[in-house]
């Protein structure tokens, strides 16, 4: 089998890609980044789906991002917006981290390097999604196009790949594909506020486009809520 670098989150995107990656034929190796984000419960989540999707081993490396703050993720004196879409559709919300997913595709293929892997793996979404510009299709190739020029196996003529499967994706249509591949949504937390026992708040925009996506779906949400 070959061998793939997944980043999980431990959301119902990164499960689904897992699922995916698993379901083309590649050995996972699962990814997760501890960032300094604001509760642990989606760690905790990416380690149930990791076990659970025949994930060949999973890896958490911490980053501190909580040093530099400027998001809502990562800093205590920047609110979480409670209510759903509570900014402009133009506007980059106050829970974009900045850098988060061009640090964490950096390590991703650092790892595909000592792994010998060709090919990354992430849930990134630009349909259904909270307006982040580090999840848009151009912001994936220019990624792509770097991991080619600065790396010994893009420097050896190797063509490395970052997949980003759900990207034109609706959240019914992910939540579909999903339960198609036997992903146990009731293990992943997507919540911004998870309490400890990864129980979501409900409010915020993460749990709003969560929400959505199970009814679009017409199935039940097994979200665990406060």
């Amino acid at each position: 089998m070959k061998r793939a670098v997944v980043l999980l989150s431990g959301g119902m995107d990164s499960a689904v890609t897992l699922a995916l990656a698993r379901e083309q034929g590649f050995a996972c190796h699962a990814l997760s980044v501890a960032y300094g984000q604001r509760h642990a419960s989606e760690l905790q989540a990416a380690a149930r789906v990791a076990a659970t999707l025949g994930a060949v081993e999973h890896k958490i490396v911490n980053v501190d991002l909580r040093s530099i703050g400027g998001s809502a993720l990562t800093a205590d004196d920047i609110a979480v917006p409670q209510h759903a879409r509570a900014h402009a559709d133009d506007e980059i919300p106050a829970t974009y981290v900045p850098a988060r997913n061009a640090i964490m595709l950096s390590i991703a293929l650092g790892w595909a390097e000592v792994l010998d892997a060709d090919d990354i793996w992430c849930g990134v979404n630009a349909v259904d999604y909270s307006g982040y510009p580090d999840c848009r299709p151009v912001f994936i190739a220019a990624f792509e196009q770097l991991a080619i020029v600065a790396t010994r196996a893009g420097a050896e003529g190797r063509h490395l790949r970052v997949h980003a499967p759900l990207m034109k994706m609706s959240k019914g249509d992910i939540v579909r594909e999903g339960l198609a591949l036997g992903v146990d949504f009731s293990a992943t937390v997507s919540c911004y506020r998870a309490d400890a026992q990864g129980r979501a708040c409900g409010r915020c925009d993460a749990c709003a486009l969560r929400a959505r996506g199970f009814a679009d779906a017409n199935v039940p949400d097994p979200t665990r809520y406060i």
